[in-house]
């Protein structure tokens, strides 16, 4: 009798699991984050090398801190500009001497690893991109980024326990997980004044296909992301910064960040953003120039989100940390523009 009930038992939890693997499946797939006005690249491949900067950044997010099987969110990322360089002198049909870059400082390159866990489920991956940068107009710039994504993608059965290693629902390809290839395609428009943004990423929509029976509704969607930010000066050196991001996936589940911030003398950011669905994200940065390195900055920022919810009374927020590092000097900075 104890035997059967035991059998009854496990199957209602490996009935319960998938379950719960497929509303995952329809669920928060993507990290999100809170800082990304600040590195677009995460969720933007046209970004690489728009500032003509080369950077690296580090995110940590911890999201429901407290709860078990919250998201968690790590990555480290890094983009640059191939910028003008190697002149040399040519002459025309008509005899005038031009001078010719051997690079026109138009492409972009950048790259990341990360590592996102959600549950039981946890992808480690990485991105190549490559951007490329036209100029409109003489102060708008227009880029074009796609990018190259592959991650292992793994459900961590040891956190439960199947006394038969026959049971159908689990099998080798879940115990070690599988390589999954994809693609993000990205549009950038840059202005002093404004930026504007869209992307689409997981254009394959690959299919975890770790199973057959018990994973045939498992894919991964496309997600879209529309985003812009407009610079409001209001005199000396203090800057308001209004801006929105709309998401939107295959599931038809949108979600929109609305947020301002304000920016001191181009040192010190603090904004403030509302999450449709019940969320309120507060964030601060801060920008550090050594004394040796004039044109050399180290940008430290950190968000904290409260959601307006019930899970809010068992966690402790999330919490997000960045730390970026920006290297180039005036000169190599605008080598890139189109001015010569």
């Amino acid at each position: 009798m104890k035997k059967n009930i035991l059998v009854v038992v496990k199957k209602l939890v490996y009935i319960l699991f998938f379950i719960a693997l497929e509303q995952i499946s329809f669920a928060q797939q993507l990290p999100l984050y809170s800082q990304y006005l600040y590195n677009k690249f995460l969720i933007n491949p046209a970004h690489a090398g728009s500032d003509g900067y080369t950077s690296f950044n580090i995110t940590a997010r911890e999201q429901w801190v407290g709860y078990s099987g919250a998201p968690r969110t790590y990555s480290i990322s890094w983009q640059t500009r191939i910028l003008k360089r190697g002149y040399k002198i040519k002459k025309t049909i008509f005899n005038q001497t031009t001078f010719t870059p051997g690079t026109d400082g138009k492409v972009g390159l950048g790259g990341y690893i990360f590592s996102d866990r959600n549950g039981l489920i946890k992808r480690t991956g990485f991105q190549a991109s490559y951007s490329y940068h036209l100029w409109l107009q003489k102060n708008t710039q227009l880029s074009l980024g796609l990018a190259f994504t592959g991650y292992h993608f793994i459900i961590n059965a040891n956190e439960l326990s199947f006394e038969d290693s026959n049971e159908p629902w689990l099998n080798n390809n879940l115990r070690r997980g599988v390589f999954v290839p994809d693609a993000d395609f990205g549009i950038y428009l840059l202005n002093p004044k404004f930026d504007f943004g869209f992307s689409a990423l997981q254009l394959f929509g690959a299919a975890a296909k770790i199973g057959d029976y018990a994973y045939r509704n498992f894919r991964m969607d496309r997600h879209y992301y529309l985003f812009g930010s407009y610079n409001l000066t209001t005199g000396g050196r203090t800057e308001i910064e209004p801006s929105v991001l709309f998401k939107i996936s295959e599931q038809l589940k949108p979600q929109a960040d609305i947020g301002i911030t304000y920016i001191y003398d181009q040192r010190l950011w603090a904004g403030l953003t509302y999450r449709t669905g019940g969320g309120l994200i507060a964030d601060i940065r801060l920008r550090y120039i050594p004394d040796h390195s004039k044109w050399t900055a180290l940008f430290i920022g950190y968000a904290v989100d409260f959601t307006l919810n019930e899970i809010q009374r068992v966690t402790y927020g999330t919490h997000e940390l960045t730390v970026a590092l920006k290297f180039g000097d005036s000169s190599r900075k605008y080598r890139w523009l189109d001015r010569y």
